[in-house]
């Protein structure tokens, strides 16, 4: 398999990689560095060697002008620090005229250097010869070697002079060479430190785009999921670093969303297809609920009024009875054709009114009726037969007396409107009280046996019948109450209140 570096670099991790760059970096700085100082040390180094060879000169000519006053000084006073300090220059001479050229050259300073060297040993010859004789007392010798000596001094210091002011001119000549390449020198190191400087930039652009473009496209990502638009498509990053690690844990988190979306639209709809289903269920159990509540009326009424209407007939006219026979034909017809869930309580004060006459029929004097309704309409819709199973419960119960006595009385509140009957009975116990409203909470349409009374066969059907159809109707179970009634000599009485929304 090809070895393929890039590959090899997207493979490693971020931070061996951001080490890289640096180190890249580094090095491309460095190496400007270095070849900066390079040129700058050679050009210093020309600069330099521009005035050596004058100082070297100069130090020489210090040197032989040194071993020319010691030689006289010994020539003249013969004293160990003269012979010393001859000794001493002449080392120094003989060290740096060593170095000049042995040959003649072309070249004019080079010839110059050669003339100055062999003028140097004759100098230190005929010096040294000088020495010699006058260690010797040999004053002859010593006269003629002396001479020699101070004339090859003379010409000696003579050439000197003249390589000096050769070499100073050609030291000017190559100060300004060195002063172009000076200025090239700072030219390539500027050229130099822009194009390591471009080259850095190109490094860490490249390499912290590879690091970033994936980095940007999640952060993309994010935003759009973050907006709930999971219609994107997946990384598929095969690389083993951090970022390709952080793109495959958003493919998998991306599809995992995508199902999870699936899962929850699929058990939506279900729910809903449920929903449906249970609310068309709960309309028809509701319905079907009403119509039976509407229809457990206690069928012994009719026979109880049938019975009545046969003995007026009997004892009175036709017109009393016809009347009676109509009210009794109202009450049933109402009964029947209000088949609708909902009347206006209007229409149920009426109807109150036609049963009252019938019971009255009935029962004669021993039954006195009153209400106190205020003047105005209440077109506010209820269950029909909510208020005569009330009626009915409160004049059997008040005719367990001598004479019962029922009370209907319409107040208007703020929000309701309060319908409630009384009786003047024995009132209602708290076991029976509290079946009742744990009947209506669990829909259970009759009260337990034991909490009936011996001789009756009421079985609390009327009542929960009304207080399930005003919870079925307005979903609210605080619109009903009982309470005791009439407080007289013969008992406590019963009072059932019913609150009516007046906003319905």
């Amino acid at each position: 398999m090809k070895f393929n570096p890039v590959n090899y670099i997207r493979n490693k991790s971020l931070r061996w990689r951001i080490m890289l760059c640096i180190g890249i970096a580094i090095l491309m700085l460095a190496a400007s560095i270095i070849m900066t100082m390079r040129y700058s040390s050679y050009s210093i180094q020309n600069l330099g060697d521009s005035y050596k060879s004058n100082s070297e000169l100069t130090q020489f000519t210090q040197a032989v002008s040194a071993t020319e006053n010691a030689m006289e000084n010994y020539v003249i006073y013969r004293t160990f620090e003269s012979i010393d300090a001859y000794y001493n220059a002449r080392t120094k001479v003989e060290d740096f005229y060593k170095e000049l050229p042995e040959f003649p050259s072309r070249n004019e300073v080079y010839h110059k250097e050669y003339i100055v060297h062999q003028l140097t040993e004759s100098f230190l010859y005929y010096s040294n010869a000088a020495v010699s004789a006058k260690r010797a007392n040999d004053e002859e010798t010593l006269s003629v070697y002396y001479k020699h000596a101070m004339d090859s001094y003379s010409y000696l210091v003579n050439q000197i002079l003249e390589l000096n002011k050769l070499q100073l001119q050609q030291n000017a000549d190559r100060y300004e060479d060195n002063q172009g390449r000076i200025v090239i020198t700072n030219t390539l190191s500027i050229m130099f430190f822009l194009l390591f400087s471009i080259l850095i930039f190109f490094v860490l652009y490249f390499t912290i785009t590879s690091i970033m473009e994936p980095l940007v496209e999640i952060s993309e990502v994010s935003h759009k999921i973050a907006h709930g638009d999971f219609d994107i498509p997946l990384f598929n990053r095969n690389t083993n670093d951090e970022i390709g690690n952080l793109c495959r844990a958003f493919d998998r988190m991306i599809i995992s969303i995508r199902e999870y979306i699936d899962t929850i639209w699929e058990k939506a709809r279900t729910e809903a297809e449920l929903k449906e289903k249970e609310i068309e269920m709960q309309n028809l159990y509701t319905d079907a609920q009403l119509r039976a509540l509407q229809n457990q009326i206690n069928p012994h009424f009719l026979f109880n009024t049938l019975n009545t209407g046969a003995q007026l007939a009997m004892m009175e006219n036709a017109d009393k009875t016809c009347y009676f026979i109509e009210q009794v034909a109202d009450f049933f017809r109402y009964n029947i054709q209000q088949q609708s869930r909902t009347v206006s309580i209007d229409e149920e004060l009426g109807l109150i009114d036609n049963f009252v006459y019938i019971m009255k029929v009935r029962f004669g004097n021993r039954l006195e009726f009153t209400k106190d309704i205020p003047d105005g309409e209440f077109p506010q819709q209820i269950p029909s037969m909510t208020l005569q199973p009330l009626v009915e419960n409160c004049i059997k119960h008040g005719l367990k007396n001598s004479k019962g006595k029922v009370h209907l009385a319409v107040e208007l509140e703020e929000k309701f409107i309060v319908i409630s009957v009384s009786d003047n009975g024995e009132g209602m116990p708290e076991k029976t009280r509290e079946a009742l409203f744990a009947a209506v909470a669990s829909g259970t349409t009759r009260l337990a046996p034991e909490l009936l009374d011996d001789n009756s066969t009421h079985n609390g059907t009327g009542l929960i019948s009304v207080f399930l159809r005003l919870q079925l109707q307005f979903h609210r179970d605080d619109l009903f109450d009982i309470t005791d009634g009439d407080t007289s000599s013969t008992g406590r009485g019963t009072k059932f209140i019913i609150r009516i929304p007046r906003n319905v």
